[in-house]
């Protein structure tokens, strides 16, 4: 986590030194890119899952085919991204490898697409190799985590139906959000999450909030978990909910007390055998 956090740190110092007029596009200011930027969210929204984009080997990948039973996670950004992106891909890896006993593959997928329609297979290649090597638990991790490329009309079409706004700049460079967009096994929007880092409780609730609980070890655990915490549309995360917490140890508390008088009530019935040295037995 110190050597997450010093990262982050060292992003802000590199991002302070850039002058605002570089994110500007034409005229515009810096404000006004900001603001054509952003996610409009549709929870419940459908994807167009028969949309068909390629892979860095240029084989065809309908999006279809990454819908397994499972929830999938979807990543929209740009391998030609100098800072950003790469720190996302790093992070979102070294999430993954605390989420418990939830395994890409077997409990859920990811998909991350280029926004930008002219990317270079070969950086493409090379960004989806260094994150690979970085799933050190992950069998063939390409299997589950493609990262695809696409035509302009393609990739607007899917940036749509999840509500990202991006804005090419005329640098061409990409200003985007960073959001991870969780879809349920049958390809529908289910919670959006935000920032770099994504907290490996945040993303393990959305994923099995995704799959209605049916992933993972233990079914009774992840409807426990889901009890437990909510999402706050405020602060874009999980929370604890205390009030439900409280009923929880209160219904615990009355179970085991009622538990307890049960087996002194039971242990009270049981006849005593006559003791045969004291005849007033």
């Amino acid at each position: 986590m110190l050597i997450r956090a010093l990262r982050q740190l060292l992003l802000v110092v590199l991002l302070l030194q850039v002058p605002f007029p570089s994110l500007a596009w034409g005229h515009s200011s810096a404000d006004q890119v900001l603001s054509q930027i952003g996610v409009d969210e549709h929870p419940g929204g459908s994807l167009p899952l028969q949309t068909v984009f390629r892979d860095p080997t240029g084989r065809p990948v309908r999006l279809s085919d990454n819908f397994s039973g499972v929830p999938v996670l979807l990543s929209l950004n740009y391998y030609a991204c100098p800072t950003l992106c790469p720190l996302v891909f790093r992070n979102l890896a070294e999430t993954l490898a605390e989420l418990g006993d939830l395994k890409l593959g077997r409990d859920f997928r990811i998909v991350t697409l280029s926004i930008n329609p002219d990317e270079s297979p070969a950086l493409a290649q090379d960004k989806s190799g260094k994150t690979y090597a970085m799933l050190k638990e992950v069998v063939a991790p390409e299997r589950y985590w493609p990262f695809l490329m696409g035509d302009q009309q393609s990739i607007a079409a899917l940036a749509r139906s999840v509500g990202v706004r991006y804005l090419k700049q005329e640098s061409g460079d990409y200003a985007h959000p960073n959001v991870l967009v969780v879809l349920t096994p049958e390809g529908k929007i289910s919670r959006y999450l935000y920032g770099l880092v994504i907290r490996p409780r945040d993303l393990r609730l959305a994923l099995v909030e995704a799959a209605g609980g049916k992933i993972g070890s233990s079914e009774a655990a992840n409807r426990l978990l889901l009890y437990c915490f909510h999402y706050d549309p405020v602060g874009k995360k999980y929370v604890l909910f205390a009030s439900r917490l409280m009923t929880l140890a209160m219904l615990s508390v009355l179970a085991l007390t009622g538990l307890l008088l049960a087996l002194l009530w039971k242990k009270e019935r049981v006849p005593r055998s006559p003791d045969p040295s004291n005849p007033t037995t």
